[in-house]
């Protein structure tokens, strides 16, 4: 089976509401409708996969010390740490 992003491309049927498919083709057109649709869900499963992950992570080691949350923010936003520990 392939990754979330990987394969080949297939037509799915999916309802959403007027008003989200009205928004979405003012911003991309006709055309980058499937596109946009497309990175949205794999954000979605990216966020999924996160979650999961931290929830997993908590539930072994209790909650992040203030430094791991700043090497994580850091690291997410490509920010180096000052000598303080904190994402500068």
């Amino acid at each position: 089976m392939p990754a979330p992003g990987e394969g080949a491309a297939i037509s799915v049927s999916a309802s959403l509401h007027e008003g989200t498919v009205e928004a979405v083709r003012a911003r991309v057109g006709k055309r980058g409708f499937s596109s946009y649709v497309e990175d949205a869900v794999l954000r979605q499963i990216r966020r999924d996969n996160l979650r999961e992950l931290l929830e997993e992570h908590t539930g072994q080691y209790g909650e992040f010390t203030p430094e791991e949350m700043a090497d994580a923010r850091a690291a997410l936003h490509g920010a180096e740490k000052d000598h303080r520990g904190s994402a500068a």
